[in-house]
Protein backbone atom coordinates (compact mmCIF):
# COMPACT_ATOMS: atom_id res chain seq x y z
CA UNK A 1 0.00 0.00 0.00
CA UNK A 2 0.99 3.68 -0.60
CA UNK A 3 0.97 6.11 1.75
CA UNK A 4 -1.74 7.73 0.49
CA UNK A 5 -3.92 5.02 0.47
CA UNK A 6 -4.76 4.12 3.97
CA UNK A 7 -6.79 0.79 4.59
CA UNK A 8 -8.53 -1.23 7.86
CA UNK A 9 -11.55 -3.95 8.11
CA UNK A 10 -13.36 -2.87 11.38
CA UNK A 11 -16.45 -4.91 12.08
CA UNK A 12 -16.65 -6.29 8.64
CA UNK A 13 -15.92 -3.12 6.78
CA UNK A 14 -12.79 -2.19 4.33
CA UNK A 15 -12.63 1.31 4.46
CA UNK A 16 -10.12 3.09 1.69
CA UNK A 17 -9.20 6.11 2.95
CA UNK A 18 -7.38 8.39 0.39
CA UNK A 19 -5.60 10.69 2.31
CA UNK A 20 -2.66 12.70 0.29
CA UNK A 21 -4.97 16.14 1.25
CA UNK A 22 -1.46 18.43 0.90
CA UNK A 23 -2.28 17.49 -2.36
CA UNK A 24 -5.99 17.70 -2.63
CA UNK A 25 -6.06 14.39 -2.48
CA UNK A 26 -4.86 13.97 -6.59
CA UNK A 27 -4.50 10.57 -7.69
CA UNK A 28 -1.12 9.06 -8.62
CA UNK A 29 -0.75 5.66 -10.92
CA UNK A 30 0.46 4.15 -7.15
CA UNK A 31 -2.89 5.00 -5.57
CA UNK A 32 -4.97 3.55 -8.23
CA UNK A 33 -3.01 0.63 -8.19
CA UNK A 34 -3.38 0.45 -4.22
CA UNK A 35 -7.51 1.41 -4.48
CA UNK A 36 -7.82 -1.63 -7.36
CA UNK A 37 -5.58 -4.58 -4.67
CA UNK A 38 -7.23 -3.64 -1.61
CA UNK A 39 -10.94 -4.12 -3.74
CA UNK A 40 -9.70 -6.89 -5.11
CA UNK A 41 -8.69 -8.08 -2.00
CA UNK A 42 -11.69 -7.58 -0.26
CA UNK A 43 -13.72 -9.50 -2.87
CA UNK A 44 -12.44 -12.72 -1.85
CA UNK A 45 -11.78 -12.08 2.12
CA UNK A 46 -14.86 -13.30 3.68
CA UNK A 47 -14.55 -11.26 6.60
CA UNK A 48 -15.35 -7.99 4.63
CA UNK A 49 -19.27 -7.49 4.23
CA UNK A 50 -18.79 -4.30 2.20
CA UNK A 51 -16.60 -1.02 1.27
CA UNK A 52 -16.28 2.35 2.16
CA UNK A 53 -14.05 4.94 0.14
CA UNK A 54 -13.58 8.10 1.89
CA UNK A 55 -11.48 11.14 1.65
CA UNK A 56 -9.78 13.70 4.14
CA UNK A 57 -12.13 16.62 5.68
CA UNK A 58 -12.60 18.94 2.62
CA UNK A 59 -11.98 16.64 -0.07
CA UNK A 60 -12.90 13.71 -1.46
CA UNK A 61 -10.13 13.62 -4.59
CA UNK A 62 -9.36 16.08 -6.80
CA UNK A 63 -8.47 13.88 -9.54
CA UNK A 64 -5.86 12.86 -11.45
CA UNK A 65 -2.23 14.44 -10.23
CA UNK A 66 -1.74 15.70 -13.77
CA UNK A 67 2.45 15.82 -13.04
CA UNK A 68 2.14 12.17 -12.36
CA UNK A 69 -0.58 11.67 -15.03
CA UNK A 70 1.66 13.36 -17.79
CA UNK A 71 5.43 11.60 -16.73
CA UNK A 72 2.91 8.05 -16.50
CA UNK A 73 0.34 8.50 -18.82
CA UNK A 74 -2.08 5.63 -19.03
CA UNK A 75 -0.88 2.60 -21.06
CA UNK A 76 -3.76 0.02 -22.23
CA UNK A 77 -6.25 -1.54 -20.18
CA UNK A 78 -3.47 -2.86 -17.88
CA UNK A 79 -2.71 0.85 -16.40
CA UNK A 80 -3.39 1.08 -12.69
CA UNK A 81 -6.28 3.60 -13.51
CA UNK A 82 -7.91 1.00 -15.48
CA UNK A 83 -6.95 -1.83 -12.79
CA UNK A 84 -8.60 0.29 -10.01
CA UNK A 85 -11.58 1.05 -12.72
CA UNK A 86 -12.30 -2.75 -13.34
CA UNK A 87 -11.96 -3.72 -10.07
CA UNK A 88 -14.75 -0.94 -8.60
CA UNK A 89 -17.11 -2.96 -11.79
CA UNK A 90 -16.95 -6.05 -10.50
CA UNK A 91 -16.58 -5.96 -6.86
CA UNK A 92 -19.70 -8.03 -5.81
CA UNK A 93 -20.01 -6.51 -2.35
CA UNK A 94 -21.49 -3.32 -1.66
CA UNK A 95 -19.15 -0.03 -1.53
CA UNK A 96 -20.50 3.05 -0.06
CA UNK A 97 -18.92 6.30 -0.72
CA UNK A 98 -18.64 9.11 1.96
CA UNK A 99 -17.76 12.28 -0.36
CA UNK A 100 -16.65 14.88 2.62
CA UNK A 101 -15.48 17.92 0.26
CA UNK A 102 -14.61 18.16 -3.56
CA UNK A 103 -14.86 15.45 -5.90
CA UNK A 104 -13.32 16.41 -9.22
CA UNK A 105 -12.97 13.97 -12.66
CA UNK A 106 -12.74 10.69 -11.72
CA UNK A 107 -13.57 12.00 -8.03
CA UNK A 108 -16.93 11.89 -9.68
CA UNK A 109 -17.48 9.50 -11.83
CA UNK A 110 -16.37 6.60 -9.39
CA UNK A 111 -19.43 7.52 -7.54
CA UNK A 112 -21.59 6.00 -10.61
CA UNK A 113 -20.43 2.72 -9.67
CA UNK A 114 -20.62 2.86 -5.98
CA UNK A 115 -24.47 1.58 -4.41
CA UNK A 116 -24.70 3.78 -2.08
CA UNK A 117 -22.89 7.50 -1.81
CA UNK A 118 -23.09 10.35 0.81
CA UNK A 119 -22.21 13.56 0.36
CA UNK A 120 -21.53 16.48 2.58
CA UNK A 121 -23.58 19.90 2.20
CA UNK A 122 -19.82 21.58 1.13
CA UNK A 123 -19.45 18.65 -1.14
CA UNK A 124 -18.28 20.47 -5.16
CA UNK A 125 -18.60 17.74 -7.82
CA UNK A 126 -16.96 18.75 -11.06
CA UNK A 127 -16.22 16.82 -14.47
CA UNK A 128 -14.13 19.26 -15.92
CA UNK A 129 -12.87 16.50 -19.02
CA UNK A 130 -13.86 18.94 -22.10
CA UNK A 131 -12.29 22.02 -20.23
CA UNK A 132 -8.56 20.31 -20.09
CA UNK A 133 -9.11 19.26 -23.96
CA UNK A 134 -9.98 15.39 -22.96
CA UNK A 135 -13.04 13.37 -22.34
CA UNK A 136 -15.36 11.70 -19.99
CA UNK A 137 -14.03 8.70 -18.69
CA UNK A 138 -15.41 5.34 -16.57
CA UNK A 139 -18.39 5.10 -18.73
CA UNK A 140 -19.83 8.22 -17.78
CA UNK A 141 -20.92 9.48 -21.34
CA UNK A 142 -22.90 6.25 -20.85
CA UNK A 143 -24.04 6.16 -17.46
CA UNK A 144 -24.86 9.74 -16.70
CA UNK A 145 -27.37 10.72 -19.97
CA UNK A 146 -29.17 7.77 -18.69
CA UNK A 147 -29.15 8.66 -15.25
CA UNK A 148 -30.40 12.56 -15.27
CA UNK A 149 -31.16 12.46 -19.03
CA UNK A 150 -29.38 14.19 -21.74
CA UNK A 151 -29.44 18.12 -21.05
CA UNK A 152 -28.86 17.99 -17.86
CA UNK A 153 -25.56 15.42 -18.50
CA UNK A 154 -24.62 18.09 -20.92
CA UNK A 155 -24.29 20.27 -18.90
CA UNK A 156 -22.15 18.09 -16.60
CA UNK A 157 -20.17 16.74 -19.12
CA UNK A 158 -19.98 18.93 -22.14
CA UNK A 159 -19.66 22.07 -19.89
CA UNK A 160 -17.80 20.58 -17.16
CA UNK A 161 -20.32 22.79 -14.33
CA UNK A 162 -19.66 22.29 -10.95
CA UNK A 163 -22.50 21.19 -8.89
CA UNK A 164 -23.22 21.00 -4.99
CA UNK A 165 -24.68 17.48 -3.24
CA UNK A 166 -28.01 18.84 -3.36
CA UNK A 167 -28.10 18.37 -7.02
CA UNK A 168 -25.92 15.15 -6.95
CA UNK A 169 -29.15 13.70 -4.82
CA UNK A 170 -31.22 14.88 -7.19
CA UNK A 171 -29.98 13.64 -10.69
CA UNK A 172 -29.48 10.52 -9.17
CA UNK A 173 -25.78 10.11 -7.89
CA UNK A 174 -26.30 10.55 -4.15
CA UNK A 175 -28.38 9.05 -1.95
CA UNK A 176 -28.21 12.09 0.58
CA UNK A 177 -26.65 15.37 1.99
CA UNK A 178 -25.39 15.61 5.53
CA UNK A 179 -23.51 17.94 7.64
CA UNK A 180 -19.43 17.28 6.89
CA UNK A 181 -18.92 16.01 10.37
CA UNK A 182 -21.74 13.38 9.83
CA UNK A 183 -20.91 11.97 6.34
CA UNK A 184 -18.35 9.30 7.22
CA UNK A 185 -19.94 8.29 10.53
CA UNK A 186 -23.22 7.84 8.74
CA UNK A 187 -21.67 6.19 5.43
CA UNK A 188 -19.58 3.24 7.83
CA UNK A 189 -23.18 3.02 9.96
CA UNK A 190 -24.66 1.83 6.54
CA UNK A 191 -21.77 -0.27 5.74
CA UNK A 192 -22.17 -2.14 9.16
CA UNK A 193 -25.52 -3.32 8.89
CA UNK A 194 -24.49 -5.43 5.69
CA UNK A 195 -23.19 -7.87 8.75
CA UNK A 196 -26.75 -8.38 9.89
CA UNK A 197 -27.54 -9.61 6.39
CA UNK A 198 -27.00 -12.94 4.14
CA UNK A 199 -23.91 -12.14 2.45
CA UNK A 200 -24.65 -14.21 -0.65
CA UNK A 201 -28.60 -12.76 -1.07
CA UNK A 202 -26.37 -9.44 -0.90
CA UNK A 203 -24.34 -10.13 -3.71
CA UNK A 204 -26.44 -12.09 -6.15
CA UNK A 205 -28.68 -8.80 -5.40
CA UNK A 206 -26.01 -6.19 -6.91
CA UNK A 207 -24.99 -8.45 -9.37
CA UNK A 208 -28.71 -8.98 -10.78
CA UNK A 209 -28.58 -5.11 -10.16
CA UNK A 210 -25.88 -4.32 -11.80
CA UNK A 211 -26.12 -6.65 -14.84
CA UNK A 212 -27.83 -5.40 -17.70
CA UNK A 213 -25.54 -1.96 -18.09
CA UNK A 214 -22.06 -4.18 -17.06
CA UNK A 215 -21.49 -5.23 -20.62
CA UNK A 216 -22.38 -1.74 -22.13
CA UNK A 217 -20.11 -0.19 -19.53
CA UNK A 218 -16.59 -2.42 -19.60
CA UNK A 219 -17.31 -1.45 -23.52
CA UNK A 220 -17.49 1.91 -22.96
CA UNK A 221 -14.37 2.31 -20.40
CA UNK A 222 -12.63 0.33 -23.21
CA UNK A 223 -13.69 2.61 -25.55
CA UNK A 224 -13.47 6.34 -23.67
CA UNK A 225 -10.11 5.32 -22.71
CA UNK A 226 -8.85 4.85 -26.44
CA UNK A 227 -9.98 8.39 -27.40
CA UNK A 228 -8.59 9.88 -23.90
CA UNK A 229 -4.96 8.58 -24.67
CA UNK A 230 -5.41 9.87 -28.50
CA UNK A 231 -6.71 13.41 -26.65
CA UNK A 232 -3.30 12.99 -23.79
CA UNK A 233 -1.90 14.04 -27.03
CA UNK A 234 -3.66 16.20 -29.07
CA UNK A 235 -2.94 19.92 -28.95
CA UNK A 236 -5.53 21.58 -27.39
CA UNK A 237 -4.76 19.42 -24.46
CA UNK A 238 -1.26 20.66 -24.33
CA UNK A 239 -2.53 23.77 -24.37
CA UNK A 240 -4.72 23.24 -21.29
CA UNK A 241 -2.46 20.99 -19.69
CA UNK A 242 0.82 24.03 -20.10
CA UNK A 243 -2.05 27.21 -18.76
CA UNK A 244 -2.64 24.87 -15.57
CA UNK A 245 1.02 24.44 -14.94
CA UNK A 246 1.57 28.26 -15.63
CA UNK A 247 -1.64 29.23 -14.01
CA UNK A 248 -3.56 31.14 -16.55
CA UNK A 249 -6.27 31.10 -18.79
CA UNK A 250 -5.84 28.22 -21.83
CA UNK A 251 -6.80 29.93 -25.55
CA UNK A 252 -8.26 27.37 -27.94
CA UNK A 253 -8.69 30.25 -30.18
CA UNK A 254 -6.29 28.91 -32.54
CA UNK A 255 -8.23 25.76 -32.99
Amino acid sequence: MTDHIKTATINGVLTIEIARPEKKNALTQAMYQAMADAINGAAQDNAVRALLITGQPGIFTSGNDLEDFMQRPPQGADSPVFRFMQALVACDKPVIAAVTGGAVGIGTTLLLHCDFVYVSDEARLAMPFVSLGLVPEYASSLVLPALMGHVRAAEKLLLGEPFTGATAVECGIANAVLPAAEVVPHARRMAERFNALPPGAVRDTKKLMRAPQREAILKTIATEGEIFGARLRSPEAMEAFQAFFQKRKPDFSKF
